[in-house]
């Protein structure tokens, strides 16, 4: 389907020609993994920091290594466990979501232009 030319406009100027067509569509809500992988993340880096300022004894003799660690060696070792298994919490959330709510779907009619213009 084309648009009438306009008097008004020049010989100079692209004429626009537009393509429509009615399309039935499926629609599917889907999450956003990396909302849910960062989620888990900061909540495993939450409970890094609860774990390590908790329990007291940071300050001992490790009994395997014969060092002292400090809090903040602690928080780091600790930290890469917790964040590791937030992250992968959070994508099985995130995929255990996408089976359940993303099983449900429904056909919608939908309007498509096409606009190009002829030299």
């Amino acid at each position: 389907m084309s648009l009438p030319q306009d008097p008004a406009s020049s010989a100079d100027e692209p004429r626009p020609v537009i393509d429509e067509q009615i399309v039935t569509v499926t629609v599917r809500r889907a999450p956003k993994y990396a909302v849910f992988l960062v989620a888990g993340g900061i909540i495993g880096v939450i409970v890094a920091a609860i774990l390590t300022f908790s329990f007291s004894g940071v300050d001992e003799l490790s009994p395997n290594t014969g060092v002292v660690y400090s809090p903040m060696q602690v928080f780091g070792f600790v930290g890469l466990i917790c964040v590791s298994v937030g992250i992968l919490l959070g994508g099985l959330v995130a995929l255990v979501l996408d089976r359940t709510i993303g099983s449900r779907t429904r056909e919608v009619t939908a309007d498509r232009e096409r606009a190009r213009y002829l030299d």
